[in-house]
Order: C-alpha cells, then sequence, then structure tokens
C-alpha cells in the first residue's frame, strides 16, 4: 500500500485530499501545526471509509526541523513516502498590502513560500534516495501572473511558487522524482468563511454571486483533485481542477441555483 504526506491536512483541502486518498487505497499522514487539530484530524479519517492507515504528525512547515521530521517520523510508522503534497498556506485576499497586519504577511510569506520550498526540499532528498516518489505542489490565485484586488501578498507567494516549481523540475528531470503543481480551483474552506466575515455583510454580498460560480465544497474539489495527481505520468505537469470551458459554462448558467455558503453562516 502507497503511502501519501500532505501538509496543512487537519482541515480544508488538504483534509479532503488526505481523505479522498485513504478511500483510494493509501495510507495517509495528517500534518498540521495544533496538536489537538491533528489527532481530531486523524480520528475523522480513519472514521470514514477506507482500509489504509492513518498517522497525525504535527508540523510547522516554515521550521526545517520540523520539516525533516514530518518525513523521517512518516517514513518510521509508515514504511515509505510515495506522495508528497505541499498543500500549507494561508491566505488573507481582502485587504489592501497597506492595510494588512505585519503578522499577517509573515505568515503568509513563510507558510506559502518557506513551507512549500521546505517541504519539497525534504521531499525531493527522500524519494531520491528511496528510488521513487511523486512530489505535488497545490498552487492558487496569482501563480497565472494576474493581480487582483486584495490578493497583492498572497498572489505573489503563489506566482513565486510557480516559479520555484518550474525551476525544480529542471533540476530533477531524469530523477525518480515525479514532480506536478496543481492548481485547485475556488475551494470553499475555513479560511474562506473567515475572509468573508471580514468584509461583513454588505461587503460578501457584492461577491456572493461571483463565488456561488466559481466556488466548490472541498467534498466536490477533492476528487477530481485526487484523480488528476493519480492518473498524471508527467514529470513537470501542470495541472487545473477548474479549466476555462468550464469556467465559461458556469458563467453562461450564471449560478443558478447553487449557493455553496449554505450553513457556513455567512
Amino acid at each position: 500500500m502507497k503511502t501519501a504526506v500532505i501538509t496543512g491536512s487537519s482541515k480544508g483541502i488538504g483534509f479532503g485530499l488526505a481523505k479522498e486518498l485513504r478511500a483510494r487505497g493509501f495510507d495517509v499522514v495528517v500534518s498540521g501545526r495544533g496538536e489537538a487539530s491533528v489527532a481530531d484530524a486523524a480520528e475523522r479519517i480513519k472514521e470514514a471509509p477506507g482500509d489504509g492507515r492513518v498517522a497525525g504528525i504535527v508540523c510547522d512547515v516554515s521550521d526545517p526541523a520540523s520539516v525533516q521530521h514530518l518525513w523521517d517520523a512518516s517514513v518510521a510508522e509508515l514504511g515509505s513516502v510515495d506522495l508528497w503534497v505541499n498543500n500549507a498556506g494561508v491566505a488573507r485576499t481582502v485587504h489592501p498590502v497597506v492595510d494588512l497586519r505585519p503578522e499577517w504577511i509573515v505568515e503568509m510569506v513563510t507558510s506559502n513560500m518557506v513551507g512549500t520550498i521546505l517541504g519539497s526540499r525534504v521531499a525531493v532528498r527522500g524519494m531520491t534516495a528511496q528510488g521513487h516518489g511523486q512530489l505535488v505542489n497545490i498552487l492558487g490565485g496569482g501563480s497565472d501572473g494576474k493581480i487582483r484586488p486584495g490578493m497583492t501578498v498572497y498572489g505573489s507567494t503563489k506566482r513565486g511558487l510557480r516559479a520555484f516549481t518550474d525551476g525544480l523540475v529542471r533540476e530533477t528531470t531524469g530523477g525518480p522524482v515525479r514532480i506536478a503543481s496543481v492548481s485547485p480551483g475556488v475551494v470553499v474552506t475555513d479560511g474562506m468563511i473567515r475572509e468573508a466575515r471580514e468584509l461583513g455583510p454588505e461587503g460578501f454580498a457584492r461577491v456572493r454571486k461571483a463565488m456561488n460560480i466559481l466556488a466548490d465544497p472541498v467534498q466536490d474539489a477533492a476528487p477530481p483533485i485526487v484523480d488528476m495527481i493519480l492518473s498524471n505520468p508527467k514529470h513537470g505537469a501542470t495541472l487545473k481542477r477548474v479549466g476555462s470551458l468550464e469556467l465559461g459554462m458556469r458563467f453562461a448558467k450564471g449560478g443558478k441555483g447553487r449557493d455553496v455558503f449554505a450553513g457556513t453562516g455567512v
């Protein structure tokens, strides 16, 4: 049985990916910064369909020693790491740069950029030593270079990750590690709900229609993302969950009958 490590998987997209991978026959390692949240997420995944083993390992992706421990502990507990997904990240996307708190800026840069770089380094080194493996970097809004209001810092980190992943692909061509990047599209996570609340009722009302067209719940987004990861044979692939054709069809329908925020309190 193969083993998958997903950073930032105690909630959100990472949790959905871990749950889906286990349902597909993987042993999975759930990770995050909080011991209680990691233990809770691991237990919830164990209760979901799937026969794979589940390990919960605390990891701060901005700390090199913690990231190395995530690899070492995963191998010690489950035998090897066949798939490593750099998913951990933080988004603050409703404020201009001058209104962002300094600690928010530091958190986004360290989690999104530094965390993915450190995770990639550890995974490529470990997988090269074991002779096989697949690394996936989760990108996001801004990785295409488009500038969107409120997303200057977040988008810059994701654009940087695009450049980093492209460079890493070149450096590892011909080796035993297959690398891909995934653009997950807009997904309704705890972070998005927090951002919606920061906008306030009037502010969120202005974008709610567009979000109902663009966004999907985690449980709908995770399966196609896992499909792409597991079916990808190409080193250096750039995978998109929602393509331009589907986006066009969504806007043509206008989000009629969809309310992806139902039950979220926003």
